[in-house]
């Protein structure tokens, strides 16, 4: 299969209980990016486990993954 029909190819995912579809070979990183909280503090539960901070980059997602995103807002 050619790299740009590979680019196309979408998975469904579960994102705080909202179906969502993301790019093959799209990271926990990757979709922080595409939610606007890639630089924030946030907290990511994948498949019930806690995907660390230091492994976003590198945890793929895979079809049918359920995550739960939690973003941390200061205030006083």
């Amino acid at each position: 299969m050619p790299y740009a029909a590979h680019k196309l190819r979408r998975m469904r995912i579960e994102v705080n209980g909202e179906a969502r579809e993301v790019a093959q070979g799209a990271t926990v990183a990757s979709l922080l990016d595409t939610l606007g909280l890639g630089q924030g503090p946030v907290a990511v539960e994948r498949n019930l486990e806690i995907a660390p901070r230091a492994e976003h980059a590198t945890t793929p997602l895979a079809e049918g993954d359920k995550l739960e995103v939690v973003h941390f807002v200061g205030g006083g």
